[in-house]
């Protein structure tokens, strides 16, 4: 098991995420010792979705203006088709992903995850996977993708489905106790 005591993580997300792809990371860090905080665009809740329909309700706790890098030691973007999708419109939560990026900071994004790393134009040259249908955007931004369950690549963990989540939890746990990578620029 991986010591992640005092550790920081955010997990960035609107509403329409996969409600497993929230939970199942946060407890697993939470296990670690993380403390994990719920960033997001909304104020108060945002609630998820399952099995394509609405779900749990998750309370914010900070709100994406309020929100610096300089505060966490990692990154989680969970997956899910609406969530990402208003991510990648919203310049503060783009800012926000870039900023772990720039500070050689890990990142770890699930299923439809990856799409606000295309926004944030972060996944040139890197090797990647996610959920199927976004495999062509992600090559067409330059992205190596391929077809496994966890995938790692200088700091950047990314994973295909709920179905690889013990995997991907299990793989960022490892990732976020390495701490900061200096060839995450």
């Amino acid at each position: 098991m991986e010591n992640l005591q005092n550790n920081n993580i955010a997990i960035l997300t609107e509403n329409g995420f996969e409600e497993v792809e929230l939970t199942s990371p946060k407890q697993a860090l939470e296990k670690a010792g993380a403390n994990v905080y719920i960033v997001s665009p909304q104020r108060g809740i945002v609630s998820a979705m399952k099995a394509h329909n609405w779900s749990i309700e998750v309370p914010v706790d900070k709100h994406i203006s309020e929100a610096n890098v300089n505060d966490f030691d990692a990154l989680v973007l969970p997956g899910g088709v609406f969530n990402p999708d208003q991510l990648r419109l919203n310049k503060q939560a783009i800012d926000f992903i870039k900023g772990f990026f720039e500070a050689g900071k890990p990142v770890a994004a699930i299923c439809h995850g990856p799409q606000s790393l295309i926004s944030a134009a972060v996944v040139r040259g890197r090797t990647m996977t996610s959920y199927p249908s976004i495999k062509d955007d992600l090559i067409n931004a330059g992205a190596n993708w391929v077809d496994e369950e966890v995938v790692v690549d200088r700091g950047l963990i990314t994973s295909r489905n709920p179905h690889d989540l013990p995997a991907f939890n299990k793989k960022l746990c490892e990732v976020f106790a390495e701490a900061v990578h200096a060839g995450q620029h």
